[in-house]
């Protein structure tokens, strides 16, 4: 237990959070049982650490964080684990990649009804279905989504601001007042286009090539994450990886599953699930008709995040594409949106958006315009780049 304290305290003291997560303040840290989810690459990690830093400290052993790839816990059970840690006195233990440990549902569900004075909070894959594939968890675990930084988290970060965050109501409603009081300050084009390039990833900040990184992170996501949490034979991954560059390559048109099928030679049900999985895994983006869904073929693919359009193919990056992929990934925490022939998106089932790089001529009253090139809007022309300040 010792050597894991020290461990503990060695990464807190050494934890480096640059910007305060929402997440941090959206989460009931009074519930016993919490899950975060998130793709690779989000700081879910980091995440953790710095809440036991801000609500503990280094050297309080009331919270432990542990990284269960310890081999350790090939041979110890999280439950006699978290038993020894509740007797000596232990609170909150954090659980980092649960996934990668065998059975560990049927642990935490044991770990929550055996220890009702001990919290455990996890991190798991976003491929992971908390509740829909672990019944023993239901009725126990709170589950929440850490996503990659938004475009207020990387202005705040990159230009040492601090502008909170606005519904989409708000940002509709008063977006002419928000968008001048933050030009105000700060001019946000100026960081615009580095955050399409890589601003959604925490790890831009290392000293590490980005593109590069960013591959090893897609990768991983499929080799690991995809294949080893829906238990896909190690032989289907080149299949997988053919899929995502041609669903790329047709971005945002609607996919042609019969053709997918034939160019990876597998059956078009597969290809579907195989799309899902890239969605639960923050790849992709599926695009529905209103009041359609999964297993229908969706209208449109996106790539999840702009960030992930220029590793693939940088020389061929439509900016177009990038501005949708934004707006999409954008409004996605806590919006409904779907393929319309009437604009880009529908939105709520009832907003009707148009994405430009800049003001058109002619508009319609009804409908929405998010643009590119403009700093503050007006009416019902609103500037793309307020759309990051979502989350």
């Amino acid at each position: 237990m010792e050597s894991f304290y020290r461990t503990h305290n060695y990464l807190l003291n050494h934890v480096q959070s640059p910007v305060r997560r929402e997440l941090m303040d959206e989460i009931d840290w009074d519930d016993r049982l919490i899950g975060i989810k998130g793709t690779r690459g989000v700081g879910k990690t980091t995440f953790l650490l710095q809440y036991a830093k801000d609500r503990f400290g280094p050297d309080n052993r009331e919270c432990l964080y542990i990284n269960l790839n310890q081999f350790y816990f090939t041979a110890c059970r999280i439950v006699d684990f978290a038993y020894d840690f509740q007797l000596k006195g232990g609170k909150v233990l954090l659980l980092d990649q649960v996934f990668k440990y065998p059975n560990w549902s049927e642990e935490l569900k044991e770990c929550y009804d055996r220890f009702p004075e001990l919290k455990v909070v996890f991190t798991g894959s976003a491929v992971m279905r908390l509740k829909e594939e672990n019944p023993d968890l239901s009725g126990k675990v709170q589950s929440y989504n850490l996503r990659g930084y938004s475009f207020r988290e990387f202005l705040n970060l990159m230009a040492k601001t601090d502008f909170p965050s606005f519904t989409l109501s708000e940002l509709l409603e008063n977006h002419t007042e928000i968008a001048a009081s933050i030009v105000s300050k700060i001019k946000p084009l100026a960081y615009f286009q580095d955050y399409l390039h890589h601003g959604f990833y925490p790890f831009f900040l290392e000293k590490r090539n980005f593109s590069e990184n960013l591959l090893k992170t897609m990768n991983m996501i499929l080799e690991v994450d995809i294949l080893s949490i829906k238990q896909i034979e190690q032989s289907y991954l080149p299949k997988l990886k053919k899929l995502l560059y041609l669903l790329y390559s047709s971005t945002p048109g609607s996919p042609n599953v019969s053709q997918l099928s034939k160019e990876i030679e597998t059956s078009r049900a597969t290809v579907m699930n195989y799309m899902k999985y890239m969605k639960d895994g923050r790849l992709i983006n599926l695009l529905y008709p209103y009041g359609e869904e999964f297993p229908k073929k969706p209208a449109k693919v996106y790539m999840q995040n702009s960030n992930l359009l220029f590793p693939i193919s940088p020389m061929q990056v439509n900016a177009q594409i990038v501005r949708e992929t934004f707006f999409y990934n954008q409004l996605f925490k806590d919006n409904t949106l779907n393929s319309t022939p009437k604009a880009d998106f529908l939105v709520n089932g009832k907003m009707l958006f148009h994405i430009d790089e800049s003001v058109k001529s002619k508009l319609l009253p009804e409908h929405y315009y998010a643009v590119e090139k403009m700093e503050v809007g007006e009416e019902n022309i609103i500037p793309l780049w307020l759309f990051g300040f979502l989350y």
